[in-house]
């Protein structure tokens, strides 16, 4: 083929590349947020129906709140990303309500009243790890982009299956993901997978990250307000006085530096295995 006739093909070919590029997900602009939050929510066995029911009506009850609305309104970009998935033992994670941008009363209520829709899920074993590995991945080809990328988990109970917890949270920290926390205490030390200082597991062994803080819930008529405040700290970055960022696992020999014993629930679980 001769170049003058040469020429004209390959600009029609540049030409239909770059339409096609420009069209693809690929190349389309992520939709930019001050803050993408998941909300993860322990539904193992050990929370009780009743618990649960209060856990989800603290969340729905929140999400709505006008102070909680005004924080996701006041950032710079007017909107958060939200997403609530629901967690328990390895390979039980279930997503309740998928990312979605919230940025008004509308778009929060819309969110909440998906929330109220979806079963309340139950399953068994604990594993804060996995959940934390599933939460992880979720923050990956989503759509979104954002400062600030925060899984904030609630439970009552440690880690009892799954890789240890310590070594899940060191893979979500250097992934530049702030892990929160809200231990429920409400029942405190009773039953299997329990234990009676949750709140002191929880800031050495779970929350980690730039910022990291947890509020304890010790009664049902504080879970509420509980969630509510956490939201409103999460979400406008005014976290109170940060407790300090748990360590990433410490090389060999060296002093982890914990005050708890992390594997706690790995350990009860044997123990009840072989009672």
């Amino acid at each position: 083929m001769r170049r003058e006739a040469l020429m004209p093909a390959l600009c029609a070919g540049f030409l239909a590349t770059a339409l096609l590029s420009a069209g693809s997900p690929e190349a389309r602009a992520d939709t930019a947020a001050d803050l993408e939050l998941i909300l993860a929510v322990d539904v193992s066995h050990s929370m009780d129906s009743d618990e649960q029911q209060l856990q989800r009506n603290g969340y729905v009850a929140a999400i709505t709140n006008p102070d909680v609305v005004a924080a996701i309104t006041a950032g710079p970009h007017h909107r958060i990303a939200l997403s609530y998935v629901e967690w328990a033992g390895p390979g039980m994670q279930y997503v309740a309500v998928d990312w979605r941008v919230i940025d008004g009363t509308a778009a929060a209520r819309s969110f909440a009243d998906a929330l109220k829709q979806a079963p309340i899920q139950a399953f068994h074993l604990t594993s804060i790890s996995e959940g934390l590995i599933f939460m992880k991945s979720r923050f990956d080809g989503n759509g979104l982009t954002a400062p600030r990328h925060v899984i904030d988990v609630s439970g009552d109970g440690p880690n009892n299956a799954g890789m240890p917890i310590e070594i899940a949270r060191e893979g979500v920290v250097r992934a530049g993901i702030t892990i929160n926390g809200l231990p429920i205490m409400i029942k405190q030390g009773e039953g299997f997978g329990s234990i009676s200082n949750l709140d002191d597991y929880y800031q050495d062994c779970v929350i980690g990250g730039a910022g990291a803080f947890m509020l304890v819930v010790r009664s049902a008529d504080q879970f509420a307000e509980a969630i509510r405040r956490k939201l409103v700290l999460e979400i406008s970055d005014r976290a109170p006085p940060p407790l300090l960022t748990p360590p990433l696992i410490p090389a060999a020999g060296e002093a982890s530096g914990t005050h708890v014993d992390c594997l706690i629930g790995e350990k009860q679980r044997q123990q009840w295995m072989h009672e």
